[in-house]
Parts: C-alpha cells; structure tokens; sequence
C-alpha cells in the first residue's frame, strides 16, 4: 500500500472528519495514533481504525497538547505526519459575539493547533508532515463570520509562517481549507446561527486530497473555483530566499 509504514497523528481524531481522515490513513497502510477529548468516543474511533496508541486532550491544556506528538512518536516509533482536524464554530455580526466566545474560538481554533504542531517540530522524522484544517472561510469573507474567520485565518497565518521557517529542510506543512461538508459541526455553534450554507461537499475526496496533500508535500488543498473539486497547490518559492538573494 502506498501508506505502508507511515505514521500519523490525528488530533482530533473522535470528530466526524478526523475519524474519517484517521480511518482512510489507515485503509491505506499507515500506522495511526488518534487524540481526541472525549475518552469514549476515542475508543470507539481507536477500535475501528486499529489506532497503535490514543491520547486525550483538552484544547485549553496548551501543554498537554504539545505532548501528543511526543507520545505518537513514542508509541509509533517515530512519526512522519501530525495534522489537526479540531475546530469550534460561532456565528454573529461584530459585537454581536460575546468576548468570552470570541476567546475560546482563538483558543480552540488558532492556539490549541499551533500548540500540537509546535510539539511535532521536535519530534518529526525528516522531512516531516503537519497540516491542520483551516477552511475556505479563510478565503471567503461571510457576513455574521468574523469572530471565527479571524481564529481560522489566524491559524492560516501561522501555518504559512512556518512553512517559510521549515522550507530549506523539507518540511510540509499544509493547509487544508475545506469547502461546507456534511460533518452536522455549523449546527453545533456555540452562538448564533448559520449564514445560509451550499449543499455540502462529499467527504471522501477531500480526505483523500487532505492525505495525499500530507503525503506529498501539498502546502494549500482548496476547491477548484469552476467545479469545487479538490485541488492542491505546491509550496511556492520563499519570499525570505529572495529578498536574501537566494536562488
């Protein structure tokens, strides 16, 4: 299998589109840890995918969730690839977002992220994988989104700086900016309600595109803008080796 061997963390695992990233890695050939929040539901997800080791976290534990990846390494004997799928959604106009709502959106969504992949920059076997899902909201500014378009676009902004960090060493680091899926997470808002939505993409090719996108060194997988299929976009020259005089 093309997978045979890889080792991946999913963080994030017991959500509906990290359990279907974690389960598809699997189907694939790689060895698979998975960290979620709930216990339970982790062991349901941790079964089905034949997972070597799970791990519970909670977003607001910034430490503890810089030790997954060291965990996953351990369990797994190296790890080659971490990516995120954990995320928390609200809708509301500008002040119309409480500010403590506002805080965990950028906690969840932006903070607890950068802190699971910070903790697998050390622990990576070169040349090494992290990703995250980030959205086309990053892309598309939405009325009644600018709370949690500002926590995804912050994670967006982190993810493309550390792609220019890592670049001479190999590293991918890719940004998964998926279109509405069918996962129920719009309706789990912690505030407010939904702008009107389109019908929701199939899963399966953008886990198959998120994957691959890992696999092979993608920095960006978003839809096509004339069909909305999935497409990936090469790490492009960095802007630091130019202005350096680099080649």
């Amino acid at each position: 299998m093309e997978f045979d061997g890889w080792r991946l963390l999913v963080a994030g695992a017991t959500g509906v589109i990290g359990g279907e990233v974690a389960g598809a890695a699997a189907a694939r050939g790689a060895r698979v840890a998975v960290a979620g929040r709930d216990r339970a539901r982790l062991d349901v997800v941790a079964r089905r995918v034949g997972a070597v080791r799970q791990e519970v976290f909670d977003a607001y534990d910034l430490e503890r969730c810089g030790e997954l990846a060291a965990g996953a390494a351990q369990a797994l004997g190296g790890l080659d690839a971490v990516l995120v799928t954990f995320g928390a959604v609200a809708f509301g106009r500008a002040r119309e977002v409480p500010l403590a709502v506002q805080e965990h959106l950028m906690a969840v969504n932006a903070s607890a992220p950068m802190a699971v992949l910070e903790g697998a920059l050390g622990v990576l076997s070169p040349p090494g994988a992290i990703g995250a899902l980030t959205g086309v909201i990053v892309d598309r500014p939405v009325p009644g989104t600018a709370a949690y378009r500002a926590s995804k676009a912050a994670l967006a902004a982190w993810l493309d700086s550390v792609r220019a960090e890592h670049r001479r060493h190999g590293l991918t680091v890719l940004d998964a900016r998926l279109p509405h899926l069918d996962t129920g997470f719009a309706g789990r808002s912690l505030t407010g309600t939904p702008p009107p939505l389109p019908p929701g993409a199939e899963m399966g090719p953008w886990v198959a595109a998120v994957l691959d996108g890992l696999r092979h060194g993608a920095a960006v997988v978003h839809p096509d803008r004339r069909h909305g299929d999935p497409v990936s976009a090469p790490a492009g020259p960095n802007p630091a080796d130019r202005a350096e005089g680099a080649p």
